[in-house]
Order: structure tokens, then sequence, then C-alpha cells
């Protein structure tokens, strides 16, 4: 793929994640994000098979995202040091405001089981690492659904509230229930 092409699509795929964060995987037009990407929907065919292609594609760059900001941590943490850094992260204003490295899963859950199976792969795939990442023993599973299945439901609500005070204190609840 020429430098140009490569580009190109790296252009769209931005703004499409941006979309996805927004407003899920559905609702956004393939016109919309070309446009967002400064492009026409003429060139879309060039760079993506379908519109559930390309936001596949996005999805999976967000959760992986998502999954590299664990790396960061120190293995020395406690699981309880581990669990605090993650809430404190994920339940942050800057990440319910993110408009481009935001995690898809609060805006996505509700349309993945109507969507292609990549998309249910790639949620199970992500759930599967982050478990592995955050759970050093195998006892620590449990906290760690619960704790993600409280986040990702706590991100979801704060987000539909905006960025209202009560977007925030919902933060700070789910926040101070995984810690």
């Amino acid at each position: 793929m020429s430098d140009k092409k490569a580009q190109t699509r790296e252009r769209i795929l931005s703004s499409a994640t941006s979309a996805l964060l927004k407003r899920g995987p559905v609702d956004p037009s393939v016109g919309e994000v070309m446009a967002a990407a400064g492009l026409t929907v003429g060139g879309f065919y060039a760079h993506f098979e379908s519109k559930d292609a390309m936001m596949l594609e996005a999805f999976r760059e967000l959760l992986a995202r998502r999954r590299a900001g664990l790396k960061t941590f120190d293995p020395a943490l406690s699981f309880a040091e581990r669990r605090a850094l993650a809430a404190a992260f994920y339940l942050s204003r800057k990440h319910r405001d993110s408009e481009s490295d935001g995690c898809p899963i609060p805006s996505s859950l509700s349309e993945v089981a109507h969507l292609p199976d990549g998309f249910r792969d790639a949620l199970v795939e992500h759930v599967e690492l982050m478990v592995a990442d955050l759970a050093g023993r195998p006892e620590e599973i449990d906290a760690v659904l619960s704790d993600m299945a409280l986040m990702i439901g706590g991100l979801a609500l704060a987000r539909a509230l905006g960025t209202s005070d009560l977007s925030d204190r919902v933060l700070r609840a789910a926040k101070k229930a995984v810690i």
C-alpha cells in the first residue's frame, strides 16, 4: 500500500473511531465518516470492503488502545492497586469526554448482538485479554469481571448525562465502588 493510500486510510479510520465513540457502529453513515475525513464517498471502497469492515477495524483499534494502557502499569503493583488505577483512568472526565481515544464498548454494547460476528469476537477477545492482564490469580477473575461491568455501565451512564454535575457524580460513585 502506498504511503498516500495508507495515510488516507488512517484519516478515514480516525474519523470512524470518533463516530463510533459518539454514536456506536451502526448509526454513522459512510458519507458522514468520509466527510469528517475530508474525503468523498467515492473513494471509500478503495480502502474498506464495507461500512461494517471499517467500523470493526475502528472497534478493534480502540479496544487495543485500552489494553495498551494497562501495559503501562508496573507489574509489581498489587491487585488492589491495579484495580484502583484502572478505575481512576476509565472513570475519569478525560476518558468520558474523549472523542478520539475512549472506550467504544459503552456506545456499542447494545448493538454488538445485531452486528456481524466479528464485533462479538472482538469483544470476547478484549474481555478475555483484559481479565488476563488484570487478574493475577484465578480467584481474582470474578472481581475483574465485576469491575468491568460496573465501569462500562458507569461510563455509559456518565456519557449519556453529558458533562453535568450528575455525570461527574456517577463517575465518582462508580470509581468508589471499584476501589
